[in-house]
């Protein structure tokens, strides 16, 4: 099978309309798991996997770049290196210091990451988090270096403010240096306002594609979470219910199984196809544990919403 690609913003990346997060890979999902959801994505004719150096650090026992070693030993045993748009990321906190955005940590950090990826390139390299600490001319400047020496292809930037994601574009016109080809922000039917009232008309100003994190708010919007003893289903579930069950999650949920059933298709198939068609939006981001789950994401990705489809869900995941 094969899906049409889209552009990543300005870099020369052509990606799937959906991309895997690696943030279960080693973690809710075992190695041999990891493999045959890595091989199934790529035999639905996607190409996105998404990760980070300090996936699954959160985990009792692990200490980070368990999901990049996950990865590494899958590229290396398939085979399917050029197959696959690659990304990773830089600047959480790694421990012992290895934290931020300094050029000689990132420089130390994307060794380590490629190291643990057995490959000698990274399609997207990306800043997990802003470090105001650093002059992003230096940053951007840095990454510009690691494009040249043939370690990156492009890089992107997470969880960065309009405001200073406006800034670091400036910078590197200003100063000819790279510039972020991408953004990822939390953003799902939920959680809407931040990203829709300054990131998103940034993006399509600056063409800047956006990869959205936790499309699913979690899982949420699946329906798997529709009261506090539901919290109990998941290593997530306290901490999903605590953010979304509310007055508002409850509307969305109710606006998503009614189009649900008009449609023929899972709550969180249509919470994802909801995402797709969201100006800026290039890949979502969404995670599976099992097989079951990556073929819904797949299906999600060929799911067409009509105009009253989609009002349905606008009305009521409007934020007050």
């Amino acid at each position: 099978m094969t899906t049409p690609l889209r552009s990543l913003g300005r870099s020369p990346l052509q990606v799937s309309s959906l991309c895997l997060g690696g943030n279960v890979f080693g973690w809710t999902a075992d190695e041999a798991t990891s493999f045959r959801l890595l091989d199934a994505w790529l035999d639905a004719g996607m190409n996105f996997v998404d990760t980070a150096d300090v996936y699954s650090r959160w985990a009792p026992g692990h200490s980070g770049g368990e999901s990049e070693r996950v990865l590494g030993k899958w590229l290396r045993s398939s085979g399917k290196r050029a197959q696959v748009v690659l990304a990773t990321k830089v600047g959480k906190d790694m421990g012992d210091g290895k934290v931020g955005l300094r050029p000689e940590y990132i420089r130390q950090a994307v060794d380590a990451s490629l190291q643990r990826l057995q490959t000698d390139y990274i399609d997207l390299y990306q800043s997990h988090d802003d470090d105001a600490q650093v002059p992003l001319a230096d940053v951007m400047g840095t990454f510009g270096e690691l494009i040249a020496e043939g370690k990156v292809r492009a890089v992107g930037a997470s969880n960065y403010s309009a405001a200073r994601l406006a800034e670091a574009l400036q910078t590197s016109e200003q100063h000819g240096l790279a510039r972020y080809e991408s953004l990822q922000p939390l953003y799902n039917l939920y959680d809407r306002a931040v990203f829709e009232k300054e990131l998103q008309p940034l993006c399509v100003a600056h063409g800047v594609g956006v990869i959205n994190f936790y499309s699913l708010a979690a899982g949420f919007l699946t329906g798997k979470y529709r009261k506090a003893e539901d919290a109990s289903k998941s290593p997530r579930g306290a901490k999903t219910t605590q953010l979304y069950l509310n007055d508002r999650g409850v509307r969305i949920l109710a606006a998503l199984e009614q189009v649900s059933a008009r449609v023929a298709a899972p709550m969180g198939e249509v919470a994802v196809a909801w995402v797709m068609r969201q100006p800026a939006i290039a890949s979502p981001i969404a995670s599976a544990s099992n097989l079951e789950q990556l073929q819904s994401l797949i299906r999600a990705s060929q799911l067409q919403l009509d105009a009253d489809a989609m009002a349905t869900l606008n009305a009521a995941s409007a934020e007050a």
